[in-house]
């Protein structure tokens, strides 16, 4: 289905065995191959409001650049993992494999794109984008990771994924990588196999914590006591990731491995955060895809 310059494409997953919807922006200029870009919304994975198309301005700020811009739909809860077992909440979940090994050919092919790859996520997705590039290390020149947490398989990482996995989408992370002690936490953790990150173009970014009135205003005006709640889960997740992202500069220093970090002395976890940190990241996420 084409509306102007936005593609929506029905892509079918072998690995779990169904359709995925896949929304392509199309580049400045079509009648030249460009690189595809692919971005990642959080929890809610594109199936909701909490999008970068409703959230943000992404689409139109890259509008005028020579991208494909790409936008899976589906996965929500999921981390963009690939899932050990189908999980009776939420389904059947091979995501990297999705978006790591059969979408990107189909795009090639079907976008006459160039064969340069970026990826960006955040939230949970800014885990899930630091995995896919470890997983295959070469095919994303460019990663960005905003408020993200890296860390998976110690007791505060694991308890980061088990809220939004479990206390969240309702999901069980036994089905995911397995009991706490399983070897899949730590096979699946970023900080840990850091060193395939070598020769990404990497851009991390993540607030403080330290709400801004506007940030007050945003989650409180009109929401009653669960906007107070909801301010204070901004607060402590945003505080949670600038930890993790300090602990994965720790490690890629250790291994000399360079990257582009973005540390803001304010900012909670919400959509105006990462929508500015999109555009601050264009320029390594562009290295990476030869524009």
């Amino acid at each position: 289905e084409k509306d102007g310059r936005t593609w929506t494409l029905q892509v079918y997953s072998a690995a779990m065995n169904k359709d995925i919807t896949v929304q392509v922006q199309r580049p400045v200029d079509e009648s030249t191959p460009a690189p595809n870009m692919y971005l990642l919304s959080g929890l809610d994975a594109g199936e909701g409001t909490a999008s970068w198309q409703q959230q943000t301005d992404a689409l139109t700020f890259l509008s005028d650049k020579q991208v494909n811009v790409v936008l899976p739909i589906g996965g929500r809860g999921s981390y963009y993992a690939d899932w050990r077992q189908e999980d009776p909440a939420l389904g059947v979940n091979k995501w990297q494999t999705f978006l790591t090994q059969e979408l990107p050919p189909l795009l090639d092919e079907t976008l006459g794109s160039t064969g340069l790859n970026s990826l960006a996520g955040l939230s949970t997705s800014g885990t899930a984008v630091l995995q896919m590039a470890e997983a295959k290390p070469g095919l994303f020149k460019s990663v960005a990771a905003y408020s993200g947490c890296a860390q998976i398989a110690d007791p505060l990482g694991r308890q980061f994924v088990k809220l939004s996995v479990e206390t969240w989408a309702g999901g069980n992370t036994v089905n995911m990588y397995g009991p706490d002690n399983d070897p899949a936490w730590a096979a699946n953790d970023p900080v840990i196999n850091a060193e395939k990150l070598r020769g990404t173009n990497l851009y991390i970014s993540s607030g403080s914590g330290v709400p801004q009135p506007e940030d007050v205003r945003y989650y409180t005006e009109g929401k009653g006591p669960q906007g107070v709640v909801n301010l204070g889960l901004g607060i402590v997740i945003e505080g949670a990731t600038n930890y993790c992202s300090h602990n994965l500069q720790n490690k890629l220093d250790s291994l000399g491995i360079p990257a582009t970090y973005q540390f803001p002395p304010v900012g909670t976890h919400y959509w105006p955060y990462w929508e500015q940190a999109l555009h601050d990241s264009w320029p390594v996420l562009a290295k990476g895809m030869g524009i």
